[in-house]
């Protein structure tokens, strides 16, 4: 049977809803576990404050409200409501306005997190006997937290499975997002045969979508689609090397070529390969100049560390300790650029090979300072290189031309 005394209804003009009167009744009719921490229970509501719809601001009135009970924990054997003015709820709410004050309390009331106990005339006290026994108390009453803390519990709980479940999901997300994009980067590098611009556009689109993800469904959604993508570039990839197996199984007499390094690894991109200097760039750079002055019987092999990194100053923040005081940390530099660029370490052997160390750390320096005009640096450094070989390029030249670039050729000058 419905108790009478346990439903109320707020003084003045304030309404009372259905819903508000159903909750009053369960609090009251609920048997009463043992006696629980609110402090744990505040914190397991913080942790659920959005599927409650509560806002930060109800979060610090409702710790203000919970300070003003005497005990730290909330039991059915004592009272259970306080009854503090709104001067007092203020001050310990960090400071918060009036309205802002009343606004959070009714949210507070709405979702059932503590229940109004006005009296006659609005305001908020309590009345003891002769005997200093408490006869009655008006203000606001913690009961629905000691009767609903074994529910906000199981909810924080499911919701901090489901938030380390979306961190997986994101890890794997990332892992994934970080195969497809270098898988893209290696086909277009190395195999001309091979069209990914349609996975690159649909990755593009992906990404911004699950950076913007905030449920499971969303991320899952993301997570099926890069697989696809991995899987699609991998296949395509397998088909390519049948083909090529194919072809080269057909192809019953097969020049000699002849290294005269044989200790070197070549690995040139095919796309590359077999056309004239002056065009074999494609897109790598298609609008950068190559320094094409021939080499200089007088032009030292090793440039002044110093002209280099105030023409290329850009590498000097991925030296050791972000800084470049000799050769050796400019060319270790070179080699964290290098991977950043996406050259692959044959092409950067290669350069080393022809140009020396200390060149192809200066070669990598340039293209580093023209990173944005060059679609593929492997490519762009692996023309460099056959330049040089045939002593057609010009390291001071093209230091010169990125030093022009930053209308700063008076200071490069100054060695």
């Amino acid at each position: 049977m419905i108790e009478a005394e346990n439903v109320t209804t707020p003084f003045g003009r304030g309404a009372v809803t259905l819903a508000q009167v159903k909750g009053q009744i369960e609090v009251g009719s609920a048997r009463l576990r043992q006696p629980v921490d609110k402090w744990m229970v505040l914190r397991d509501i913080c942790d659920v404050r959005a599927e409650l719809g509560l806002r930060d601001r109800a979060i610090a009135v409702l710790r203000a409200l919970l300070s003003f009970h005497p005990t730290i924990e909330l039991s059915a054997d004592e009272n259970l409501i306080v009854f503090p003015s709104n001067a007092q709820l203020s001050s310990r709410a960090n400071g918060i306005a009036e309205t802002t004050l009343r606004e959070n309390i009714n949210l507070l009331v709405k979702v059932g997190i503590i229940h109004r106990r006005d009296s006659p005339n609005g305001k908020r006290y309590v009345r003891k006997g002769d005997d200093g026994q408490l006869e009655a108390a008006y203000g606001f009453s913690l009961a629905p937290l000691l009767a609903r803390s074994t529910e906000f519990a199981l909810l924080a709980q499911a919701v901090v499975a489901q938030r380390r479940q979306m961190r997986i999901q994101r890890e794997r997300i990332t892992l994934l997002r970080r195969d497809v994009r270098k898988l893209i980067s290696a086909v277009s590098e190395e195999v001309a045969g091979i069209n990914c611009a349609d996975i690159e556009a649909e990755f593009r689109a992906l990404i911004a979508a699950a950076t913007r993800a905030k449920c499971a469904k969303v991320l899952t959604e993301a997570e099926q689609a890069l697989t696809r993508m991995k899987q699609a570039i991998l296949k395509r990839l397998e088909n390519h090397w049948k083909a090529e197996k194919t072809g080269a199984n057909a192809n019953e007499v097969r020049g000699h070529i002849q290294n005269q390094k044989p200790e070197s690894i070549f690995d040139f991109e095919p796309a590359l390969e077999g056309k004239p200097a002056t065009r074999d760039a494609g897109p790598a750079a298609r609008d950068i100049p190559v320094a094409e002055k021939p080499t200089s019987a007088n032009e030292p092999k090793v440039l002044p560390l110093g002209m280099v990194t105030r023409c290329c100053p850009e590498i000097v923040s991925y030296g050791p300790r972000g800084q470049v005081s000799d050769w050796r940390e400019l060319m270790a530099a070179a080699v964290v650029v290098r991977s950043m660029l996406g050259v692959s370490p044959s092409a950067y052997r290669e350069a080393c090979e022809v140009m020396g160390p200390e060149g192809a750390a200066t070669a990598i320096a340039c293209i580093l300072e023209r990173a944005g005009q060059i679609n593929s640096a492997g490519g762009y450094l692996r023309i460099l290189t056959r330049k040089a070989l045939r002593g057609e390029f010009s390291l001071v030249s093209m230091v010169m031309a990125a030093a022009q670039e930053r209308n700063n050729v008076g200071g490069c000058l100054q060695t």
